[in-house]
């Protein structure tokens, strides 16, 4: 789902009544091209949806354990249907790819994970109204409110100015609980910026157009740093010993200096240009996957933040083009750290005097690096990995 940024407010307002919340929606709405008449009709007799809000606090990328988000999505299920997909639409992704660059594997891998390549969009238990989701949101989730305020007038935007194919979609305007559309899931304000109409019909159909929604996806990666036969990384097997603070996720070296330290793709020609730099992560510790990220990888991660996410497209992407799973197992003996149980960790560490970036129970890039600094003060292997013998040490440490 890819998104655009919006910064934290300093402090987060309260919950304001569902109607005086709405009437504010409606009167910004109109200060962003939407007509008046438009912001009403969509607006006025509209109700919250409980379910949503609900679904904010269980997103799977950061909530379940790696291995298990990666493996809901990359199964020998969706390997086929994928590859039945390149096959039915080869046409489609080979001028996609000599226009814009991308990859067609990367694409059906966005494509699967986003939606099951499409068989989303046909169940109702699933889809929701794009425009309730997102008033919702504005006014329930206060720490996130410009963000979601934002979306919902570029969905109204989309309607007032005739972009979506409504004669073709008989519930309206819908898409996931958070607003995402079509069959690589657009945020509207995505959908206005990035959305191209590939198959001439005159509308930007990323919902039952798959060359639209496809080549829309081409061009986002595409404008945000898509380098054209460059592969987004690989597997990599570590040496004995190896020292795991080298993988420190911001650090490039050329594959030549990696292989010095004795680290290599997994898959011999992965990455076949030795002064090619690459990142290292281990996304589970020193005792799981390691992995050789090039640019491209971070530009999967605009589409989504999350590192499970990025991940999982990535792997999908590698199956489908035929290469085997990994060669290294997960942990799958840890325990994963309940959301509870990650503030916690931050908290401490921020406590101890390592930065995480807040305390918002999510894993990420900054707390990986307290956590690599806190490990390195005590003598452990410096991976960054979170999980419950961490947190009891962090718990015990004076």
């Amino acid at each position: 789902m890819p998104t655009l940024a919006v910064a934290a407010p300093d402090a987060i307002p309260p919950v304001m009544p569902f109607e005086s919340c709405r009437a504010d929606l409606i009167a910004f709405a109109t200060t962003q091209a939407v007509p008046q008449t438009l912001a009403d009709a969509q607006l006025a007799n509209l109700t919250p949806d409980p379910d949503v809000l609900a679904a904010t606090a269980s997103q799977g990328e950061f909530v379940r354990p790696l291995w298990d988000y990666i493996e809901a999505s990359v199964t020998p299920a969706r390997i086929e249907a994928g590859r039945a997909k390149l096959a039915e639409q080869a046409e489609t992704f080979a001028t996609i790819e000599a226009r814009y660059g991308v990859d067609r594997y990367i694409l059906a891998a966005f494509w699967g994970v986003e939606s099951s390549f499409g068989a989303v969009l046909d169940n109702l238990a699933v889809v929701k109204p794009v425009v309730r989701s997102l008033a919702t949101l504005a006014c329930g989730d206060p720490a996130r409110a410009p963000y979601w305020r934002n979306e919902l007038s570029a969905a109204l935007q989309i309607l007032a100015w005739n972009q979506a194919p409504l004669d073709r979609m008989p519930a309206g305007l819908t898409g996931s609980w958070a607003g995402a559309m079509g069959h690589t899931q657009f945020m509207p304000s995505v959908y206005l910026r990035d959305a191209v109409d590939f198959d001439g019909d005159g509308k930007r159909d990323i919902w039952t157009s798959v060359p639209d929604a496809l080549a829309s996806t081409a061009h986002y990666l595409r404008a945000h740093g898509w380098k054209p036969e460059e592969g987004w990384g690989a597997e990599a097997l570590l040496p004995e010993g190896f020292d795991a603070a080298l993988a420190d996720e911001t650090t490039p070296r050329s594959l030549a200096a990696w292989q010095a330290l004795g680290v290599r793709p997994a898959r011999p020609g992965a990455i076949p240009d030795e002064t090619a730099e690459a990142t290292l992560i281990l996304p589970a510790g020193i005792r799981g996957p390691a992995f050789l990220l090039r640019p491209n990888f971070a530009v999967i991660l605009r589409y989504n933040t999350a590192l499970a996410y990025a991940l999982t497209v990535a792997l999908l992407s590698d199956r489908l083009r035929g290469d085997p799973g990994l060669v290294r197992d997960w942990p799958r003996g840890d325990r994963a750290l309940t959301g509870d149980e990650r503030r916690d960790l931050q908290t401490r560490l921020t406590e101890r005097g390592f930065a995480t970036g807040g305390i918002d129970g999510k894993i990420g890039p900054k707390t990986r690096t307290a956590l690599r600094a806190f490990q390195g003060s005590i003598g452990l292997p410096a991976d960054g990995y979170a999980d419950a013998a961490l947190l009891e040490r962090i718990r015990g440490a004076p």
